[in-house]
């Protein structure tokens, strides 16, 4: 019989949704191998790693042969095969009904929202050279205010967590997208108490791997207090 691979995760602590499944696999305990691609140093193009994924993005993982990309389509595969609370994805038909609602609505508003704001804030002035353009940054800060007011009324209510009363991969999901914009030493979340107190469940019911996984933001955010 043919032994098993340990599961690798090709991932860049720079990408949000590399963070969601980073985290989700060192919180669960999954057996796994970390591989880390260098974004800023074009390493997602060698040759190698574009046989694993022609969109040349992360995160990746390969499970003993079966290669899967998005990072939505892991964290759902990983909660599904692996031996995990089934809190994360429940099995009750409504309950991962309304993960996945998060998970399908989350692409077009929070993670394109926040991430916005960080590269107008932090990539485009450090790869141009530019100063801040705040026509754009008050716009896409406008725009990320609105969809944290939907955030708030429609999915967090007044449960302590995004889809119901337990923690699931929509969490860190979300968190992982809200805190982007802190590489420019900009927390979105200061002024909404209620996302506030969210995000305090999430990093305690997820302990140390939350600060692991977030260590270059925080790197990135010192940079910008000086």
């Amino acid at each position: 019989m043919a032994s098993r691979l340990p599961l690798r995760v090709y991932y860049d602590l720079l990408s949000q949704p590399s963070r969601a499944v980073l985290m989700f696999l060192k919180c669960t305990g999954i057996p796994h191998v970390e591989r880390p691609v260098a974004l800023r140093r074009g390493e997602q193009k060698s040759e190698e790693f574009t046989k694993l994924n022609p969109m040349q993005k992360v995160p990746v993982i390969v499970d003993n042969g079966f290669v899967l990309t998005e990072s939505v389509a892991i964290l759902k595969y990983l909660a599904t095969k692996y031996d995990v609370p089934q809190f994360w994805y429940p099995r009750d038909v409504f309950l991962r009904a309304k993960v996945d609602e998060y998970l399908a609505w989350q692409h077009l508003n929070v993670r394109l929202h926040a991430a916005k704001v960080f590269i107008l804030e932090v990539l485009i002035p450090n790869m141009s050279g530019q100063p801040v353009d705040k026509v754009k940054l008050n716009k896409a800060l406008t725009e990320l205010n609105s969809t944290l007011d939907v955030l708030e009324s429609m999915f967090l209510k007044n449960q302590p967590f995004l889809c119901g009363e337990e923690i699931t991969v929509g969490d860190l999901s979300a968190i992982c997208e809200l805190m982007q914009p802190l590489g420019a030493n900009r927390d979105i979340l200061k002024d909404r108490p209620k996302l506030v107190a969210w995000h305090n469940r999430v990093r305690s019911f997820v302990g140390k791997p939350f600060d692991e996984v977030h260590s270059f933001l925080y790197q990135l955010r010192n940079k910008a207090r000086l």
